[in-house]
């Protein structure tokens, strides 16, 4: 696979932008065959203030992982033996680390490598570094706050499913992008409660994106969670979105 170039660098440093998310010595594994792909990430991550190792085969990532403990997994998923890692030979790993995925598939599910279960997520590519950068840390932070993550999170019939990172709405699977997985996560742990486009973008992108990027966003999701339900999406205007029952002890009473 030729190099290609996967983010506009001198976009994520302008000095109009938030300060980038940084480390501090976390021993992180970048798997990418790609080499310009492996020295940009390896580049970014040791800026960062994280701790590299690096290997282009996921064979060769499984038996690192099973060798020692890492705090993060950094995975391209065109990597050329990537399907080797459903194989029945596979290696037992006694720590299981959290995974970020970069791939140009929207398809989470058939993309999860057999690194887990555990805490994963993932970037779309071409990726932003402040993207990255961002949610690696949200899954650092989780791994070690041992965020409950083998128990599915739920609001009435909405469940969301970590380990999988699946939705649904009742017995209606939800086919969500994941950007609309990241925006139904953030109302749900935070039912009830109003958050605003700055707040959205900053956890879905990892910077805040203007507000018709959130508002189709929204709309997205929207169509999808209350398709054939009680509305569970609402707007608070000029305030932002929740997410709970409409119901007059409830914040944003003005409706979806």
């Amino acid at each position: 696979m030729s190099p290609r170039r996967t983010t506009p660098l001198a976009d994520d440093v302008s000095p109009d932008r938030p300060a980038l998310a940084r480390g501090a010595g976390q021993h992180v594994l970048v798997v990418a065959g790609d080499p310009g792909l492996a020295e940009l990430l390896s580049t970014i991550l040791e800026l960062a203030g994280y701790r590299i190792s690096l290997t282009g085969t996921a064979a060769e990532a499984l038996a690192r992982v099973a060798k020692r403990s890492f705090d993060l997994v950094v995975f391209d998923t065109d990597v050329p033996d990537r399907a080797s890692l459903g194989g029945e030979h596979r290696p037992r790993l006694p720590h299981r680390p959290p995974v970020l995925l970069l791939t140009e598939c929207d398809s989470l599910p058939r993309l999860v490598p057999e690194l887990g279960p555990g805490e994963r997520d993932y970037v779309t590519k071409p990726f932003r570094v402040a993207e990255v950068l961002a949610r690696i840390q949200v899954l650092l932070r989780d791994a070690r706050t041992g965020s409950p993550r083998s128990t599915p999170l739920h609001y009435g019939d909405l469940v969301l499913d970590d380990t999988v990172c699946r939705a649904h709405r009742g017995t209606r699977a939800l086919d969500l992008t994941p950007a609309e997985y990241r925006l139904l996560r953030h109302l749900l742990v935070n039912a009830h409660r109003v958050l605003s486009k700055e707040q959205i973008g900053r956890y879905v992108w990892g910077d805040h994106r203007g507000d018709n990027a959130i508002e189709q966003l929204v709309s997205r999701l929207r169509r999808k969670v209350d398709r054939e339900a009680p509305a569970l999406i609402h707007t608070r205007r000029g305030f932002g979105y929740w997410l709970g029952r409409a119901d007059p002890n409830s914040p944003g009473g003005d409706g979806s």
